[in-house]
C-alpha cells in the first residue's frame, strides 16, 4: 500500500536509521506484531517491557509507510469535541477518552527522555473558531473541559488578536500539548528492542494468518513460519485488509515544512500548535529547529497517483492561507508531502479483538488526527488483552461499539 508522497521531513532529517534484516527462517514468540510504525513500536515496546518476548515484521523500511509522513502532533484534543462524543456515548465514556489521551502526553514525554533524542518538545494548543457560528460550539466545548479540570483558557477576539495576530471569533488555549519525531521514536524503540533480545524484521510481507487452539501461524511471503500466542496487526491504514467489515475510510492529507525562522519572529507560534474549527482543518506546528511544519487540505483521495499529482498546488494552498494569517512570518516551503490517513466515524480508534478473528488477533487502528496518543493508550490496552487483564478503555474502544 502507498500510502505517502513528496519528501516527507522526518525521513530526509533523519535518513535510513538503522537497518533490520528481513526474516528469513522459522521463528516463535509471545506476541507478534505486524507493521513497524510508530503504532507497532509502541505496543511492542509496552509487551517487551513487561515480560513477553516480541518479535515485529515490517513489509517496507522500519517507519517508512504513515510514521513517515506524520506531523507528529500530541494533543488529549479529539478530532470530534468532548461535548459530541458526550451525546453519543455519555459523558463519563467521553471524559474517559479525553483524559486518557491528556494521560498519554506525560507517558510519551518520559519514553522520549528514556530514548533521549526523539525530537519531543512541549507546545500549547490554540483552537480557534474558524466562522462566528462556531464559536458557541467553542464556547460549550471549552465548558465542558473546564468543568472536568482541563487547563483551559478562553481567548475573545481580542486577546486571540493581541496574543497570536489571528482575527477570529474566539479560541480555546490549551496549556497540555507536544509534537515529536515519529519516524526517530519508531526507530529508537525499535532499536532498544533488537538489543534486549526482541526480533525486528523489515522487508517481510505476512501474507496468512491461521488461528489455533494455541495461538496463532503466520507465513510470509518468503516462507517463513511465526508461531505465536498472539498477533498484533499495527500496520496502519494497510490493517483493513484483515478484516470484512469496513470500520474508517481513507483520506489524504498534505503537508510542507519551511525553512527555520527567527524565535524572535516566530513569537508565541514557536510554542503552540495552531488548528481551526472548520473541517478539514488547518493545522500548524513549531518544530524544535524553529520550522513550522504546517498541514491540511485533506481530500477523499485515496489513490497514490493522483495524491502525487496535487502535493504541490497543494502545498501552494496551504501557503497562501498561512501567508494570510501571518503576513509577517518568512515562510520559505523547504519540503511538501502528502500521506493517507483514516478516519472512523466517531474520532476514537480501534484497539483489540474482532469477532471475526477470535481473542488471538488484535488490531492496533489509531486512526485519526490523535493516532499516536491513541497509539500510546492502544499499547496498554493491548496488553491489557494478552495479558486477560480489563482496562477501562476496552470497550469504548472496540470494534463493539460501531454497533451501538
Amino acid at each position: 500500500m502507498d500510502l505517502k508522497s513528496g519528501y516527507p521531513w522526518w525521513a530526509v532529517k533523519n535518513g535510513l536509521m538503522q537497518a533490520f534484516p528481513p526474516l528469513e527462517r522459522d521463528l516463535r514468540c509471545d506476541v507478534l506484531v505486524v507493521g513497524g510504525g510508530i503504532t507497532g513500536a509502541l505496543a511492542a515496546d509496552e509487551l517487551a517491557r513487561h515480560g513477553h518476548d516480541v518479535a515485529v515484521v515490517e513489509q517496507r523500511d522500519i517507519a517508512w509507510g504513515s510514521s513517515a509522513a506524520s506531523t507528529g502532533l500530541l494533543q488529549y484534543e479529539i478530532d470530534t469535541h468532548m461535548v459530541d462524543l458526550a451525546k453519543r456515548y455519555g459523558e463519563d465514556d467521553a471524559v474517559l477518552a479525553y483524559r486518557a489521551c491528556a494521560a498519554a502526553i506525560p507517558a510519551l514525554q518520559a519514553l522520549a527522555r528514556e530514548l533521549r533524542d526523539a525530537g519531543f518538545g512541549d507546545a500549547q494548543s490554540l483552537y480557534f473558531a474558524s466562522r462566528r457560528r462556531d464559536a458557541r460550539d467553542l464556547s460549550e466545548e471549552y465548558a465542558l473541559r473546564a468543568k472536568h479540570g482541563f487547563d483551559v483558557e478562553w481567548l475573545p477576539p481580542e486577546d486571540l488578536k493581541a496574543r497570536y495576530g489571528i482575527e477570529a471569533p474566539a479560541a480555546i488555549l490549551s496549556r497540555l500539548g507536544a509534537h515529536l519525531d515519529p519516524y526517530r521514536m519508531a526507530y529508537r524503540l525499535l532499536g532498544r528492542l533488537q538489543r534486549r533480545g526482541g526480533g525486528v524484521f523489515d522487508r517481510t510481507v505476512v501474507r496468512h494468518v491461521r488461528t489455533t487452539s494455541r495461538g496463532i501461524v503466520a507465513t510470509t511471503a518468503q516462507g517463513a513460519s511465526i508461531r505465536a500466542g498472539h498477533v498484533v496487526f499495527a500496520a496502519g491504514y494497510a490493517n483493513q485488509q484483515w478484516l470484512k467489515q469496513d470500520v474508517a475510510r481513507n483520506r489524504s492529507s498534505y503537508a510542507f515544512i519551511t525553512d527555520p525562522i527567527d524565535p524572535a519572529v516566530l513569537g508565541e507560534l514557536g510554542r503552540t500548535m495552531v488548528w481551526e474549527s472548520a473541517r478539514p482543518y488547518l493545522y500548524m506546528r513549531p518544530t524544535g529547529d524553529h520550522r513550522l511544519l504546517v498541514g491540511g487540505e485533506d481530500d477523499a483521495v485515496d489513490i497514490p497517483a493522483r495524491r502525487d499529482a496535487r502535493v504541490e498546488k497543494k502545498a501552494r494552498t496551504l501557503l497562501k492561507r498561512v501567508s494570510k494569517m501571518f503576513p509577517h512570518l518568512p515562510l520559505q516551503p523547504a519540503f511538501s508531502w502528502a500521506g493517507t490517513f483514516a478516519e472512523t466515524e466517531d474520532g476514537l480508534p480501534f484497539f483489540g479483538a474482532h469477532a471475526q478473528h477470535g481473542p488471538r488477533v488484535l488490531f492496533a487502528m489509531a486512526y485519526g488526527g490523535n493516532g499516536i496518543t491513541y497509539s500510546m493508550i492502544g499499547a496498554g490496552l493491548l496488553r491489557a488483552a494478552v495479558e486477560r487483564k480489563p482496562h477501562p478503555l476496552a470497550k469504548l474502544f472496540s470494534f463493539e461499539r460501531v454497533s451501538r
